[in-house]
């Protein structure tokens, strides 16, 4: 089967702060995202964008709402800092069956060649149903450092995750933006 022939792929695209949800001023995070997933994706896919307060309930409720709708991939962005209202990583612990550790390892990694201020964030990534959470800081710099570093494995972990799904989304990059990796058929 070809990926022209599957149905987009839904991605969820939700933004965690508390003055964007309310209004008072441009979300750039979350359009950052789009703008990176529109470069790097050769395959057809659809996001779905949400814009959630810092607060551990509606953060929860949308990374569920997002899985149940069908998002093989959900990526936040904002609130994993250490400060008080920066829940994301708890929101997405609550709500994850599995945690990848080394997703967050990576953008820290990745993170501290331009910022010593690194060390603070709390990024983390896991399992919720079918769909792959990673969190991501803030801002669209640090969002695209991020990214490159982490997403070539992403589309094979969401491989990894459909196991058995007779009709899986796949994510395909474009190789001249970004090589993603799989391993070779047998």
């Amino acid at each position: 089967m070809t990926t022209t022939s599957l149905p987009p792929a839904l991605i969820g695209i939700l933004t965690v702060s508390d003055r964007a949800s309310r209004g008072e001023y441009a979300d750039e995070a979350g359009p950052a995202i789009r703008d990176y997933l529109g470069a790097v994706l050769a395959c057809s896919w659809e996001p779905r964008e949400r814009i959630v307060p810092d607060d551990l309930d509606a953060i929860t409720a949308a990374i569920r709402g997002l899985a149940d709708a069908g998002c093989c991939l959900i990526v936040t962005t904002g609130g994993t800092g250490p400060a008080p209202r920066d829940v994301t990583p708890e929101a997405t612990e609550r709500v994850c069956t599995r945690m990848l550790p080394g997703f967050g390892e990576l953008m820290r990694q990745q993170s501290l060649q331009h910022v010593p201020t690194a060390i603070l964030s709390r990024q983390t990534a896991g399992i919720c149903g079918t769909a792959l959470v990673v969190n991501l800081p803030g801002r669209p710099t640090s969002i695209r450092q991020c990214l490159d570093a982490v997403f070539p494995a992403i589309p094979y972990c969401i491989d990894l995750i459909h196991t058995g799904n007779p009709m899986p989304p796949r994510l395909e990059t474009d190789p001249a933006r970004l090589a993603c990796f799989r391993p070779r058929q047998r």
